[in-house]
């Protein structure tokens, strides 16, 4: 089951984390590959880190099926990259069978490991994506499995990640789950939307835009607000995501008066001018 989550990590990201950054490193990892390409490779004769960087040599030279010997082995010693890699491949089916049950208990083991981790350590960031990938599996459930759906496991999930690591995944799913009944709260929905468009996610700005537009909230202020954000989704967004935030952009635009559509653009401007590398990183 592929779920559409920003996780925010760029596979370049991925790589940056676990390939070499010396001459020195490169050969660990190629004296690492040589141990694993072994009948028999000694556990004692690798470290999680070693296996990692194989796995990420292996799987960016396109041999996925030996990057997971690696990633796995440095996941049982405890590398939360690599069970983080490995659940993201699982739910993926990227190079493997898909099975939402593996990728479910990878990402478990991330989170349930680490979840103390300080939100600003190097890991946080693919911490906080399991905490999503969890809540996610726990807001639709697994077929045939004893995960079935939980939307209040899910919401607690996703209030971790939103509050303690300031996921902006997190943080938009949790503000979507707001929008739903029967416990439909808007202003909390508009809270947590704002953190994660603030931060650039594209599908919290439009939301977020839509929200605001809607005359739910009324007032001038909260309409140029909205237009503003549906402005910035508008012109961010790509592929089918456009289509429909460029006709809700549109809707909010031919309801505004000359003075909001003037205020909301220069806005717009604005934001995208001081959050240029914001925007470089999530759509990367």
């Amino acid at each position: 089951m592929i779920r559409i989550i920003g996780s925010g990590l760029a596979f370049a990201v991925f790589l940056a984390l676990a390939a070499p950054v010396a001459v020195q490193a490169q050969e660990t990892a190629a004296e690492a590959a040589a141990k694993l390409s072994g009948a028999a490779p000694a556990s004692q004769d690798l470290s999680p880190g070693e296996a990692l960087r194989v796995g990420a040599q292996f799987y960016y030279a396109g041999e996925k099926e030996r990057a997971l010997d690696s990633l796995r082995f440095a996941a049982e010693q405890g590398h939360p990259l690599a069970a983080w890699k490995l659940g993201r491949m699982y739910s993926r089916g990227d190079g493997v069978q898909e099975d939402d049950i593996k990728a479910f208990e990878y990402f478990r083991q991330v989170a349930s490991k680490y979840a103390d981790d300080s939100p600003s350590s190097p890991r946080a960031p693919f911490i906080a994506s399991a905490f999503v990938e969890l809540g996610s599996y726990y807001l639709t459930g697994i077929n045939n499995s004893a995960i079935e759906p939980n939307v209040a496991r899910a919401r607690e999930i996703f209030t971790y990640a939103a509050s303690y690591f300031g996921d902006a995944d997190a943080q938009f799913h949790l503000g979507m789950l707001y929008l739903d009944e029967p416990e439909r709260d808007p202003h909390m929905a508009a809270r947590w939307l704002k953190l994660a468009a603030q931060k650039g996610h594209l599908m919290a700005q439009a939301r977020l835009g839509e929200l605001l537009s809607n005359g739910e909230f009324g007032g001038n202020e909260n309409r140029t607000a909205g237009l503003m954000w549906l402005t910035v989704a508008q012109r961010r967004a790509h592929g089918n995501d456009a289509v429909w935030i460029g006709e809700a952009q549109e809707r909010s635009f031919g309801l505004a008066s000359e003075k909001v559509r003037r205020r909301a653009a220069a806005m717009a401007d604005n934001w995208l001018s001081k959050n240029g590398a914001v925007v470089a990183e999530k759509t990367q």
